[in-house]
Formats: structure tokens, C-alpha cells, sequence
């Protein structure tokens, strides 16, 4: 890529910057671009000066006129003429996931999927610390890729979670082992269909080689059938079934089966964390670590210490016996599903709502009927969903206009043995910067209902 001298970064978040940052430090020319208007770091404007670039907004075709690669911000779809028209044109369009894989030596662990995500990667990242390499955690996490491989070298091990839209702007990105944990209906409103959301989490392994692994859910039903589109070694894991070869769980114990040796890990009562959608998610993490060296006795340590993701089913504490749990990372239906599928005596008080991402409703809608005892609706998606509870037969709904309200309202009711639950089944753009800024107000109010 030595021909490239002058690079437009469109998007000026955590991604963006980092990949800037990073390509200035190459010495190129970098033009960050965002739609918005923005007062840049100033050890960040300065290195981007100092090699005649810095941050432009407003006109995109006279930036695309002075470069030769174009790297994007996951939100940043592919799709825009404007970015088509550069591609036909010879620019090269590539994601931030795509220049950190060029520019890391080491090796890399991506994984992928509609949920758990970042409780999978953040325990592979916990496991790697075992190994006794250097190791670093990025990508969708909340860290850029570009500045997490940074400094890394050929025996290094990065941990990557990578969404779709990071998947879309995928050239050569090859990673050592790349996992699939599921797929479900999200992202409606930027890849318009199933097919073309499949084929962009398909990207974490499109362009492995036989001597690398693609990890698969073999209790998805759509996830399991993608073998046929891998070139690496494949290893499915599932929680339902016993293996012939894989990982998966038996009696509550988590095994691994590989070249004819097997390995108990540990038993799912020993674990800080609960619930089916999180013993999924260990059984792809041990899959990672064990194709990364990781050894049985240090994936079972860890398993035993991790205390899962904030935001994640995360207890919050209990006022006047009720439990209250923060889960403003379930921006999807079917993580509230999982969420609501935790707790087996049902008995739930929900807050549901937000930023409508136009998924199906029905499934979701169901099991809220059978495990609710009181739905509270808020956000700009709360129409919608109380006609889909309505139709539903959900019988307590309730609507509110402000976030405080939800939580004061569900204050006011609540007693045991109900729990209240924030699981949203949105994204959190229509009230808050994003998911973790929900989840954090939302403890605040309950502990402020706790004093």
C-alpha cells in the first residue's frame, strides 16, 4: 500500500480517530471527515497538521478529490453514492477493521454475531492474558482496532469484537480464528435485508486459509449451515447437543473435543454468570481460547473469576426485596428474549423502548405475555410496541414519556418476588449518546430510589 499517500478518515468517533491517529503517525495525509462540525483533540489536530492533513466537515467530493483510500467508521455505511461513485473511480474503500488487520503482525481472534458479542470477547481477552504473549482487546468493544494492534508484534494476540457494519468494508481481513455466535434479525434500517446481514458477519471469515479456524454455533440454525462457505478448520460448539467433535456441554459441564482428546472445563454452577444465552457464550470462548494455546486449567480460572459486562444482565441491587437489572446493552429483540429466558420465574417488570430499529416484534411479544407481569413502555419505539403487545395479548402496559418516569413507575409497583428489568430491545439514540450512558442513568435513578 506504499502508493498511498492521502487518506480521507470519514467519521470522527472512537473508530475514526484512531484510525487517523494511526496513519498519521505513518506519515500520511489524513483528512478526518465527519458530517458534523468538531473541535478535535489537540495532540490529535496537531498530528494531523504536521503532515498537511486535519479535520474537514461539509464538502465530501472535494476531500474524495485529494485522496486515495477512503477508511470508514463503522457507521459509516458502504452503501453511500458518494462512496460508490469513489470506488468506481479507483479510491479504495476499506473499514477500520481492515487497515488495523494490515498494519498488526501478530495474530487475531474475531468475533462475531448478532448477541454477546462483548461478553465473549471481553472473556477471550481475559483468557489471553494467560498466555504469556503480549495481548490487547478492540474493535467494536469501545477501543479502535487501529490503535489497539499498535506497538504489537508477530507473537502478539489481539481479541476483536467486530460488528456487521465493520464486516461490510472488508478486503483481506483474515483472522486467525474467527467466531460466529449467532444471528438474528438487527440492523434493519442499514442492511435493508437478512440476506445481505448474513453476508456481512459471513465477511469475519470469507477470506481465511486452511490452516485457520472458523467457530460456529451449532444451535443456530442458520449459523450452523455456514460451513459450506468456510476454507479454515471448522469447530461448532453447542449447549444442546454432544459433540462428536467441538465444544459442548454435558450434565452442566462445559468439554472440549478435539483430535481425539477431551477436556472438562469446569461446571456452569461454578460461574459467576447465568443464563442459556451466556453458557453460549462461554462455550465459543473456550472454543477461542483453546485454538489460541490456551490452556483447560487457565480457561477454568478465568471462567470462575469473570464477573460478565456491565450492561449485560448486570444486578444493580435490591430495594424492598426486589432485584433491579441493568441490560441497556439489549439494543435487539432477541437479546431481550435471552434476557427474559434468565429468569425462569418470570415475574418481570420491563422497561422497554427507544430508538426503533424496525425488527419483528412477535416473538419477543410472546414471551413478554408469559413472563411479565407489568410492561413499561418509553422512546420514540413505544407506539409500535404497544400495538405489537396489544395484538400480542400482553395485558399490563403501560406507557411513559421520560426515562425517570419508567423507573419511578415501576418503583411504585414492584414487590417480591417481581424483578425489574431495563432490557430495551432498541438502540439508545433517541434519549442518550449510546447504550452504556442508558445503563449507567438508569442505575443512577435506581440507586438514588435505593437512598
Amino acid at each position: 500500500m506504499s502508493e498511498i499517500q492521502n487518506v480521507m478518515v470519514f467519521g470522527a468517533g472512537i473508530s475514526g480517530k484512531g484510525a487517523a491517529a494511526e496513519l498519521a503517525e505513518q506519515g500520511k495525509t489524513v483528512f478526518l471527515y465527519d458530517d458534523t462540525p468538531k473541535v478535535l483533540e489537540p495532540e490529535l489536530a496537531d498530528a494531523l497538521a504536521a503532515n498537511g492533513g486535519g479535520f474537514v466537515s461539509g464538502n465530501v467530493e472535494e476531500v474524495l478529490a485529494k485522496v486515495q483510500q477512503v477508511v470508514l467508521s463503522p457507521a459509516v455505511p458502504l452503501a453511500l453514492p458518494v462512496l460508490q461513485k469513489a470506488a468506481a473511480d479507483g479510491i479504495e474503500v476499506i473499514a477500520e477493521i481492515e487497515l488495523a488487520w494490515r498494519n498488526f503482525p501478530g495474530h487475531m481472534i474475531a468475533i462475531t454475531g448478532t448477541n454477546g458479542k462483548t461478553t465473549t470477547t471481553t472473556l477471550v481477552g481475559e483468557m489471553m492474558k494467560k498466555l504469556p504473549v503480549k495481548t490487547a482487546v478492540g474493535g467494536n468493544i469501545g477501543f479502535a482496532l487501529s490503535r489497539e494492534v499498535k506497538g504489537l508484534d508477530k507473537n502478539s494476540w489481539v481479541t476483536a469484537e467486530v460488528s456487521s457494519y465493520q464486516l461490510e468494508g472488508i478486503r483481506q481481513f483474515s483472522p486467525d480464528v474467527a467466531a460466529v455466535l449467532n444471528l438474528t434479525p438487527d440492523h434493519m434500517e442499514r442492511h435493508k435485508t437478512m440476506d445481505e446481514y448474513a453476508r456481512c458477519k459471513r465477511n469475519v471469515f470469507v477470506n481465511q486459509t486452511a490452516k485457520q479456524v472458523t467457530i460456529l454455533n451449532y444451535d443456530d440454525p442458520e449459523v450452523r449451515t455456514w460451513g459450506k462457505y468456510c476454507r479454515g478448520k471448522i469447530c461448532y460448539f453447542s449447549r444442546k447437543a454432544v459433540l462428536p467433535e467441538g465444544v459442548y456441554m454435558k450434565d452442566g459441564s462445559f468439554f472440549v473435543k478435539w483430535n481425539n482428546k477431551v477436556s472438562e472445563i469446569c461446571h456452569k454452577s461454578e460461574l459467576q454468570i447465568f443464563g442459556a444465552h451466556n453458557e453460549e457464550n462461554v462455550l465459543a470462548a473456550i472454543a477461542c481460547g483453546y485454538f489460541a494455546g490456551v490452556t483447560a486449567e487457565n480457561m477454568r480460572q478465568t471462567l470462575l473469576d469473570f464477573k460478565g459486562v456491565e450492561h449485560r444482565i448486570e444486578y444493580v441491587t435490591t430495594i424492598h426485596g426486589v432485584p433491579y437489572y441493568n441490560d441497556s446493552k439489549a439494543t435487539n429483540t432477541d437479546s431481550v428474549i435471552k434476557a427474559l429466558e434468565a429468569f425462569p420465574g418470570g415475574h418481570i417488570i420491563l422497561l422497554a423502548g427507544g430508538h426503533d430499529k424496525m425488527t419483528p416484534l412477535e416473538p419477543m411479544m410472546s414471551l413478554i405475555r408469559e413472563k411479565t407481569d407489568l410492561l413499561i413502555l418509553l422512546g420514540e419505539a413505544k407506539e409500535r410496541f404497544y400495538e405489537a403487545a396489544v395484538t400480542a395479548g400482553v395485558q399490563n402496559i403501560v406507557k411513559v414519556d421520560t426515562f425517570k418516569a419508567a423507573v419511578d413507575t415501576a418503583y411504585a409497583v414492584a414487590k417480591p418476588p417481581q424483578i425489574v428489568l431495563l432490557s430495551p430491545a432498541c438502540s439508545s439514540f433517541d434519549m442518550f449518546h449510546d447504550m452504556g450512558e442508558r445503563g449507567r442513568y438508569f442505575k443512577k435513578l435506581v440507586h438514588e430510589l435505593e437512598k
